[in-house]
């Protein structure tokens, strides 16, 4: 089937004038953090646990599959990112060497899976700040943040910065308490989950390295974006792995990969079975603070790419406003709040997160798609990555738990109809003279 290669009818008023450009303030440390704030609060406190479900200690398998994937994304989206550094990240990169189908796809499945998992880390936030009122703690989160984006990014960065370093002097504080009780015992060299169960880990563990895309939908916001976002991608990438590989090795030595299972906090049940347990109030309020920052660059990404589809109409056009005094997207930035604040109200949280992890490697595999695209003088990544990449997205995204990947599949679906809906009844240049 041939997709249409037009974008979808403009409305039928006068094309307002070209959107004012955001200002390039972020510097590689500020993207960084950015990348970093993403992937830490998303994985570290909670993908443990259902990673472990399905594989047993075959997660730490599962965690070096989806880091290979994870990297595999990276290298393609730094790449993408140097030559389109413009706000909207794969959907830009979907849309010019695609064309506009692709990239409207993986903007759909960005922003409608993202702003899902915005409300999945809001009420995670309640979870840990106070479980009685979980979604109206969530609520007004949400609504904090969403205040803090409004007043310029750079603000925003700043705070990134203080949550990333509050987090990994928490997770250090985890990884000493459990090798106090480490247990060589505890981790089975040969896990008989399978190698289904091991590659269903490592598509919910990858929705842990999804962060570094925060980097690339920021790109018309970095400063030299050309080396800054190549740069920073992979270093966000690379220390998020270390990471991950040393809480999840001193947890499953701590208390196993049954014990990890269990429980909905896991990092807290293995700082509770060690010597340290007085300090289990500590990891959870590093998980909230994790938590918080990472939906404050999850507001960040969906609302920059909700932008980059209203510049070009797939969204209604008041979105890509930009304010001129603090040059940012506050149409977008205030609908995308709205839309999270709706769904904590009335989303199944494993539903929400079962769906943004399909609709995350869906965005990706157009991505890797994308960037094998480009010419050999546009500096593209060795032939194998993006190849190796798009494949290892495709085989996650059919592993995942089956309620997940077909809910996804549905939304999807939706959002295709509506682009060929929308392609059949826009105004043919005939009917406009």
């Amino acid at each position: 089937m041939k997709f249409p290669d037009s974008s979808p009818p403009s409305p039928a008023a006068p094309a307002p004038p070209p959107a004012a450009p955001l200002a390039r303030r972020l510097g590689l440390s500020d993207a960084v953090m950015v990348g970093l704030g993403s992937m830490i609060g998303a994985g570290v406190f909670a993908a443990f646990a259902p990673a472990a479900r399905a594989a047993g200690s075959g997660l730490l398998i599962g965690l070096a599959l989806a880091a290979a994937v994870a990297y595999c994304n990276a290298t393609s989206s730094a790449r993408l990112a140097a030559r389109h550094p413009q706000s909207g990240g794969t959907y830009v990169y979907g849309r010019e060497r695609l064309g506009p189908f692709w990239g409207y796809l993986a903007g759909w499945a960005f922003v409608v899976g993202k702003t899902a998992s915005c409300a999945a880390m809001a009420m995670t936030v309640g979870a840990y700040v106070w479980p009685e009122y979980t979604r109206a703690t969530g609520v007004g989160a949400v609504a904090l943040l969403t205040l803090l984006n409004l007043r310029g990014v750079q603000k925003a960065a700043w705070l990134t910065r203080a949550i990333v370093a509050v987090t990994l002097l928490v997770l250090a504080m985890v990884v000493v308490a459990c090798l106090t009780s480490a247990d060589a015992e505890r981790l089975e060299p040969f896990p008989d989950a399978g190698w289904y169960g091991i590659l269903q880990s490592a598509g919910l563990l990858f929705f842990a390295f999804a962060g570094y895309a925060r980097i690339a939908t920021l790109g018309e916001e970095v400063r030299d974006p050309a080396r800054t976002i190549p740069r920073a991608i992979p270093a966000a990438l690379g220390i998020a792995l270390v990471v991950y590989a040393a809480v999840a090795f001193a947890a499953l030595l701590a208390v196993g990969a049954d014990a990890l299972a269990a429980t909905t906090a896991p990092l807290d049940a293995a700082v509770r079975a060690t010597d340290w347990s007085a300090a289990a109030p500590v990891v959870r309020i590093g998980a909230a603070v994790a938590a918080l920052g990472s939906l404050l660059a999850l507001i960040l990404g969906v609302s920059r790419t909700t932008l980059a589809m209203a510049r070009d109409g797939h969204l209604p056009r008041t979105l890509a406003a930009v304010d001129p005094g603090r040059q940012v997207p506050h149409h977008a930035e205030i609908a995308v709040g709205a839309l999270i604040v709706l769904l904590i109200a009335v989303a199944d949280l494993r539903g929400a997160i079962g769906f943004s992890s399909f609709g995350v490697l869906v965005y990706y595999a157009i991505a890797n798609a994308s960037a094998m695209r480009l010419r050999s003088d546009e500096n593209p990544p060795p032939r194998v990555l993006p190849v190796l990449g798009l494949a290892g997205c495709v085989l996650l995204a059919a592993t995942l738990p089956w309620r997940s990947a077909a809910w996804g599949a549905a939304v999807l679906l939706l959002g295709v109809v509506v682009w060929f809906v929308r392609a059949r009844f826009r105004p043919r240049p005939a009917d406009a003279a």
